[in-house]
């Protein structure tokens, strides 16, 4: 170290008592031109600090792991982990994780997923057995390798050819499945499925059609966020059949927050969840709350963490509405409360056999802030004004197609009537509306193909051109002023299962 021997660099001189850093030599300004002091770093140096180990927020890789230096750069400290089995590597040039499934947005495509079984009938000890399954749609031009695995074990593996479908029936896990309560935390409780291609997953509960089951769009962990509404369906108290959610943590130490809505607040006590609906629980990585009804209506119900999770909405098994038969199980993903929008075109499905005429359905739009006005195009004669976040408004049985806006967040689910409302066959099913702005131009998707009929709706800015499975798309219907049409296209189910959807502009789509 030498004190006070240097001259100045020339410019504007440097504050006494800065530290400045040239040629690898730290050097603290005696304020006048000069230096009080100079010593050669052996490492790095950093401006304002001196000779470090490292600069503040630089990076390299430790074998799979990105390591970031500290804010005094004397040590490093683990970043993120380059999971090998969703093809990511650890680049030591920009110290990062690369590789196809790195830097994914908030889209449902992803590479990390979480199945997870939910409260359903006794559908395993039936013959022929029904299973639980996962489809994963590979849209890229790249064999997909995924791993599916619960916990520190290896349940499957297995190739996704491009731009193809692959249906994979795993366990049903029965502390999640059986029985009507109470609720539970089941450590281990979800799969996790990995790819290391960007892919869709949906699971199916069961695959196959059978007296009672649903499926859900699977959100990527990408997506996942802190705050999340419940969308269900009432306890049937006649018969003692429950609702429930789920909540799925990512990882270890996530603290679940309950806040049960106006209808929400009776529960099965359990797991840590008081028979108010209210609560905190524990979750590590792969753990499942279920959180079973015993009365009410589970519906807006805020679950809050401190850490991203997956949430579900559903019930056992029940009537839409509970006045007409047959009861069919419901689940769905929950969207974030980050991720919803003001605006929402809904749109009935179709009846069969009569493809040409809609099939009811009940709707219910829900706040997720206090003091929400909602506005119907056309009119839906229903109450638009919601006062507290997790209210909720419900249109009754309706063939109406409408958009639904409001100047705050709200989430709409969409409920299909039971077969003895006269509607044709089929029973009753959930899905949450997509709002426009998370619109896309292509899918790819799974259609189980022994149901008698499948069909995917599809809601289009007015004079999209749009293609299924490569045939163009006609018979467009005008929803009202809005500037979407709807139109309802029946699937070939001579094929595998697999079907794509092309636009010329960003179109949703349902499929059921």
């Amino acid at each position: 170290t030498d004190s006070g021997t240097s001259g100045s660099t020339g410019g504007d001189f440097c504050l006494e008592g800065d530290i400045v850093c040239e040629d690898g030599v730290s050097k603290v300004c005696d304020g006048d031109g000069g230096w009080l002091e100079e010593t050669p770093c052996d490492d790095e140096c950093a401006d304002g600090i001196g000779c470090v180990l490292c600069v503040p927020g630089s990076t390299q890789c430790n074998g799979d792991a990105v390591e970031v230096c500290n804010g005094q750069g004397d040590a490093w400290e683990p970043g993120e982990t380059c999971d090998g089995l969703q093809g990511l590597e650890c680049d030591a040039d920009l110290g990062q994780c690369v590789g196809a499934c790195a830097g994914l947005g908030l889209s449902y495509i992803g590479c990390d997923y979480y199945p997870t079984v939910t409260l359903q009938y006794d559908l395993y000890n039936t013959s022929p057995k029904d299973d639980f399954a996962v489809a994963v749609a590979n849209t890229s031009g790249q064999t997909a390798n995924v791993t599916v695995t619960r916990g520190a074990m290896m349940v499957t593996q297995y190739t996704v050819a491009p731009n193809s479908v692959q249906v994979t029936t795993l366990p049903w896990v029965n502390a999640l499945t059986k029985g009507n309560g109470p609720t539970v935390k089941v450590t281990d409780g979800a799969y996790r499925l990995r790819s290391d291609q960007p892919v869709t997953v949906y699971q199916f509960n069961p695959l196959k059609s059978t007296t009672t089951n649903d499926a859900s769009l699977l959100l990527p962990v990408n997506t996942w966020q802190f705050n999340y509404m419940i969308a269900t369906w009432g306890h049937w108290t006649q018969l003692g059949i429950p609702s429930f959610y789920a909540v799925i943590a990512k990882e270890d130490g996530t603290t679940v927050t309950l806040n049960p809505s106006a209808t929400g607040g009776q529960v099965q006590a359990g797991a840590g969840v008081a028979g108010n609906g209210t609560g905190q629980v524990a979750l590590d990585e792969g753990d499942v709350l279920e959180v079973i009804s015993a009365g009410g209506d589970l519906t807006g119900t805020i679950v809050s963490s401190d850490k991203p999770v997956q949430v579900f909405g559903g019930h056992k098994c029940t009537n839409v509405p509970f006045s007409v038969a047959a009861c069919d199980h419901l689940e769905e993903s929950m969207f974030p409360i980050e991720t919803l929008a003001k605006e929402y075109v809904v749109v009935p499905p179709v009846q069969v056999p009569n493809n040409n005429l809609a099939k009811a359905q009940m709707v219910r739009v829900i706040a997720s802030e206090d003091d929400t006005e909602l506005v119907f195009e056309p009119n839906q004669g229903v109450n638009t004004m919601l006062n507290n976040a997790g209210d909720f408004v419900e249109l009754p049985t309706t063939t109406a197609a409408f958009k639904v806006s409001s100047e705050k967040k709200i989430m709409v689910a969409q409920y299909m009537v039971g077969q003895n409302a006269g509607y044709g066959t089929s029973d009753p099913s959930m899905l949450l509306t997509v709002p426009a702005e998370q619109y896309r131009t292509e899918y790819l998707f799974f259609a189980e193909t022994n149901w008698v009929e499948n069909f995917v709706d599809i809601i289009a800015p007015d004079g999209a051109t749009v293609s299924v499975d490569g045939a163009n798309v006609n018979g467009w219907s005008q929803v009202g002023n809005t500037g979407f049409s709807v139109a309802h296209v029946k699937l070939n189910n001579g094929g595998g299962g697999t079907h794509s959807v092309q636009a010329n502009q960003k179109v949703g789509i349902s499929v059921y």
